[in-house]
């Protein structure tokens, strides 16, 4: 299970895990300290609107501590804290970003382009470095990409956006298609050097691994960081799937 997945659903109050686990082929799983993302039912939902999302990231370090406490109303005060630092009112209803914003979320998932193959991602919110997430496979990861890219770091984003002006979008100067595809390069280079800067001005610092469950071979960790927190999957020394994300974004 995805650390910090939740569900949107029915005539229910809406709910979210405070860590990761596995779940065995034809195994039932229960989890008791998992938290309740909606202080109270606030209307109903359709069927087309169920969806699966991850914790934005701005609440996964609480959730990260709260782990193993067994009382669902534990989130609701840092949800409140959530909302009133963005404008919204002060309750414990997660669904006031997630379901509200819907719309203005969901179009990360068209603006960033998941790759064919691809196994994981840096997330940044700016120039900083706000989340590290690697799936043990492509259809994982592919499987995960809205819940993680619209709601785990599509907040932080939108909220970082708001009110800041618009950057200016330079066109290309080229006479040919060859001309295009070489300032393409060029272009790519840039931001490559760019980010990769950003990568090494991040303030994360190693941290300790505690250990919290087996299944066969694999060591499901959680990460203990000053600057950053989450948890690891690992079989050996080959690391097979890790959510990691910063302590304060």
């Amino acid at each position: 299970m995805p650390l910090h997945v939740g569900y949107i659903q029915d005539s229910a109050q809406n709910h979210a895990l405070c860590r990761s686990g596995f779940i065995a082929a034809g195994q039932t799983l229960r989890f008791d300290d998992a938290c309740c993302v909606q202080e109270s039912q606030g209307g109903y939902l359709a069927e087309r609107d169920q969806w699966f999302f991850v914790l934005p990231v701005e609440l996964r370090p609480a959730a990260l501590r709260l782990r193993g406490t067994s009382q669902y109303s534990k989130l609701w005060g840092d949800i409140a804290s959530f909302n009133a630092r963005h404008g919204l009112p002060a309750r414990g209803h997660l669904e006031q970003v997630l379901t509200r914003k819907r719309a203005v979320l969901t179009q990360y998932q068209s603006r960033l382009e998941l790759l064919d193959g691809q196994l994981g991602a840096l997330f940044f919110v700016g120039d900083r470095l706000a989340g590290v997430e690697i799936a043990p496979d492509p259809v994982y990861f592919a499987e995960v990409w809205m819940a993680l890219v619209c709601f785990a770091y599509g907040p932080a984003a939108w909220f970082a956006e708001t009110g800041a002006p618009e950057e200016s979008v330079e066109a290309f100067e080229a006479d040919s298609l060859d001309e295009v595809r070489a300032a393409l390069q060029q272009r790519r280079r840039s931001v490559a050097d760019e980010v990769g800067q950003w990568l090494a001005r991040a303030a994360w610092q190693p941290g300790d691994l505690v250990e919290e469950e087996r299944y066969l071979d694999l060591r499901l960790s959680t990460v203990v960081a000053e600057t950053a927190g989450g948890q690891v999957v690992t079989d050996g020394s080959r690391l097979v799937y890790a959510s990691l994300f910063a302590a304060a974004v």
